[in-house]
């Protein structure tokens, strides 16, 4: 598809007049736009307001001189700056954009610059793609909607009364959160303002397993998995060498159990809960592990998941993370895929947990060689997208970014073993460089501002 915008450099001056609603702009500026009549609404997020165009001589071809009172009552700092730019003429309308607020969580202290968490760097690195793409960036949490968020200014997050954006990327750190009351009422809030919210939450690993076993072409591709319950432990330890029980609304590899079949009525297990692990050197039958794991997994929902014997790197568990993002045609599309490897003693491979990241071929090569490990690369980015795309056709809301994790057996055959939709990011180097995921990140929210696309792609 045509991206019909074009990108535009914004100067303040001083007003006129008390309510200067004159915009000057170059002819050259006015006739790109597609521009007809001189008194349009100048938008900008969900405020709209009538203005006069005046075309004058300009340093830039692509300059708009707009009065500082009108960047005021857009709640936007008076500044420089760089927007995309779209003209209706069914509605006299130039509309300038994107306005993207990020919601997270974060500590409130309010006499010192807020830090987002383990966002933070991601954060800033979205601040200047977008500004130099483009477009206005500020983060925000959900109780000071509307009323108090932060922009990066001089390399300092600086608070100020945000405008309405035009598009919100969720990334709240806690599903107990997302649960609240209080979030509910945020949300409620934007779908009457009509803003779209992605990825609006988390995803459970229940949820993703019926979503991907209702296409049987990916039968082969998931690992047997059940929810957790005394007869569904006997079923699969019975059937399997190595099982795992997981929460179902898990991350970063907390609170991971993996059971080992030793002999035919004996286990030993490892966890990521440090009490539990306490026991891995004790071998158990099935009724004595269940009355063992009981106490933790009460009022909790866990799935009980068959183990592959994934390929090992230096003797270390690893699995491939492929970051999926949507591109400029709403159709998915891997932005980077990254090998990991788990910490030594450690049975997953969380970075979180003190894993590490290498790159795919490298480590593929090592048992592989070269030739099938390029096909082994581009079947994972294959199932990868396929998997996004079934996971955001199949899921409430709107999905532009998914986090896939892939292990390959030992006869080169891969398995989908979790999908998460806020990934870490923490897998890209990017060298001081805007990386491909913000990129992807940006294009999509920039679609969604000026809603250029479908949000779901046809079926």
């Amino acid at each position: 598809m045509s991206f019909p915008l074009t990108q535009v450099i914004i100067e303040a001056r001083k007003p006129r007049k008390k309510n200067d609603s004159l915009v000057q702009m170059s002819t050259h500026l006015f006739t790109c736009l597609g521009l007809k009549k001189f008194h349009l609404n100048l938008k900008l997020g969900k405020k709209s307001i009538p203005t006069t165009v005046q075309t004058v001589d300009l340093d830039q071809n692509n300059m708009m001189l707009i009065p500082e009172n009108i960047l005021k009552i857009f709640c936007l700092p008076v500044q420089s700056f760089k927007f995309q730019a779209f003209y209706r003429p069914d509605v006299l309308t130039l509309e300038l954009g994107p306005l993207i607020g990020l919601l997270t969580d974060f500590p409130s202290l309010k006499q010192e610059e807020p830090h987002f968490r383990s966002i933070h760097a991601f954060c800033e690195e979205l601040h200047q793609g977008i500004t130099e793409n483009g477009g206005f960036f500020y983060v925000f949490s959900y109780d000071e909607f509307l009323n108090q968020g932060y922009y990066l200014l001089n390399g300092k997050w600086t608070p100020f009364e945000h405008p309405i954006p035009d598009v919100i990327y969720n990334r709240i750190h806690s599903r107990k959160l997302e649960k609240s009351v209080q979030f509910k009422h945020f949300r409620e809030r934007i779908e009457t303002l009509q803003i779209p919210l992605f990825n609006e939450r988390f995803l459970s690993k229940w949820e993703v397993y019926n979503q991907i076993f209702q296409e049987k072409h990916l039968y082969p591709y998931i690992p047997k998995t059940k929810i957790y319950t005394k007869e569904h432990l006997y079923e699969l330890a019975q059937e399997y060498e190595t099982i795992f029980i997981k929460p179902v609304h898990g991350s970063q590899g907390r609170n991971i159990v993996k059971l080992i079949k030793e002999d035919e009525s004996h286990y030993t297990l490892q966890s990521s809960i440090p009490s539990l692990n306490n026991n891995s050197s004790n071998k158990f039958i099935i009724d004595e592990l269940h009355y063992l794991l009981e106490p933790y997994l009460q009022n909790r929902f866990y799935i009980i998941q068959q183990g592959v014997e994934l390929f090992r790197y230096e003797s270390c568990s690893m699995d491939f993370r492929a970051l999926c993002h949507k591109n400029l045609n709403n159709h998915w599309q891997v932005t980077s895929i990254v090998a990991r490897i788990a910490a030594k003693d450690e049975f997953v491979s969380n970075i979180a947990r003190g894993g590490r990241m290498l790159r795919p071929l490298d480590v593929l090569k090592t048992s592989l060689g070269p030739k099938r490990s390029l096909q082994i690369l581009a079947l994972m980015k294959e199932l990868a997208v396929e998997t996004a795309s079934i996971i955001s056709n199949s899921s409430t809301g709107i999905t532009g970014e998914l986090g896939i994790d892939i292990g390959v057996d030992q006869e080169g055959k891969l398995w989908i073993i979790e999908v998460n939709s806020k990934p870490s990011k923490n897998f890209e180097d990017g060298l001081g460089k805007i990386r491909p995921s913000a990129k992807a990140l940006i294009q999509f929210c920039t679609l969604l501002a000026f809603n250029l696309t479908i949000v779901k792609e046809e079926q």
